[in-house]
């Protein structure tokens, strides 16, 4: 469970087991098996049972593994699951199936579910097959898309947050010769709100210092590389100064980075993707945390994909999920001081 400063005591985390075949059940039991045991109060899966207790005798992991039903009661000193599959010790680590694409496609649903009815105080999620989440029924093309229609939420997007560095994305899975279309001044205005809102409400920064990163070299360097930065970008920036946050940019991409790690900013709203991720992946790739803003329910995510390459073979490291773990437990706490300070005004 989480325990909040106001001592008000709130559902377990929930953690959803990812693929069956891929590294989540061995991150989730080496977590576990390093500082679950000692700890008072511990997430939640959602999973398979069996899958977990085949992978914690093949890596010999003293980890307990034992069934909970939603409102009940936690068993000390052991992984408490909500079993909701069986798919029995005919798995092979690596070879997602139709029957794994579903599973894990339900693990979603149900703990979506149960954040929503206060079951869950949020949740955090491993990694899934985008391609067997597909074979298994469902048209999503990620998490992402997914938890946004299950919760209604129209206005959401992603964060990759790190203690050094803090990154948004105006466009994100698209080719770079789709990227210019998508930098409208609508869609650099909404990432620079959502992000402001989540460093605000999530992340307890009373007053978020934001940067923005321009789509070209030396952020156009006056329309000599691109003119989306005098024509889009800038004007973003001042409709934003204009609705009260404290924000720059266009900066250049190459120096924006700089900025932001040395502490000038709390996060950087960035063009496209790999403007974003390979900087961040630079200084975070074991401990990044992929965090959807906008949702009502609190959710984060290891910042890595299910490793089939590595998957039984006993190699993976759970630092990105402990991330992850700590991240959503500080937003559920500063989400209820929130709602706390809301209820005193």
């Amino acid at each position: 469970m989480v325990q909040t400063g106001a001592e008000e005591k709130l559902p377990p985390l929930g953690i959803t087991m990812g693929c069956p075949v891929g590294i989540g059940p061995e991150i989730i039991l080496r977590l576990f098996a390093q500082t679950g045991s000692q700890a008072a109060l511990w997430p939640v899966v959602i999973g398979d049972a069996g899958v977990l207790r085949r992978c914690a005798a093949a890596f010999k992991l003293e980890v307990r593994v034992v069934d909970w039903q939603p409102g009940g009661p936690l068993q000390p000193q052991a992984l408490n699951v909500l079993s909701l599959s069986d798919l029995g010790d005919g798995l092979m680590w690596g070879r997602p199936t139709v029957e794994t694409g579903r599973a894990m496609g339900r693990y979603v649903e149900e703990a979506v579910r149960l954040v929503q009815a206060n079951q869950l105080a949020g949740l955090v999620t491993c990694p899934i097959s985008k391609a067997a989440l597909k074979a298994g029924g469902y048209r999503f093309p990620g998490h992402t898309e997914m938890l946004a229609e299950l919760c209604q939420a129209r206005d959401f997007a992603m964060m990759m947050a790190g203690a050094t560095l803090k990154i948004t994305l105006v466009s994100i899975h698209q080719a770079l010769a789709e990227v210019p279309a998508a930098i409208t001044l609508e869609a650099v205005l909404r990432m620079i709100t959502i992000t402001g809102q989540a460093l605000r409400d999530d992340f307890g920064v009373p007053q978020p210092r934001l940067a923005v990163a321009g789509l070209n070299p030396h952020a156009g360097e006056d329309g000599m590389f691109g003119d989306e930065e005098q024509r889009v970008i800038a004007p973003a920036v001042a409709a934003a100064r204009r609705a009260g946050w404290l924000v720059e940019g266009p900066f250049p991409p190459d120096t924006v980075f700089n900025k932001a790690v040395a502490g000038q900013f709390d996060a950087v709203v960035c063009m496209y993707h790999d403007q974003g991720l390979i900087p961040f992946k630079l200084l975070h790739f074991s401990d990044g945390v992929n965090v959807t803003l906008g949702l009502p329910i609190v959710r984060t995510s290891v910042d890595h994909g299910t490793a089939y390459d590595i998957a039984g073979k006993g190699l993976a490291a759970p630092t990105s999920l402990a991330a992850a773990v700590a991240m959503a437990e500080a937003i559920v706490a500063n989400r209820q001081k929130l709602k706390a300070a809301s209820y005193k005004r």
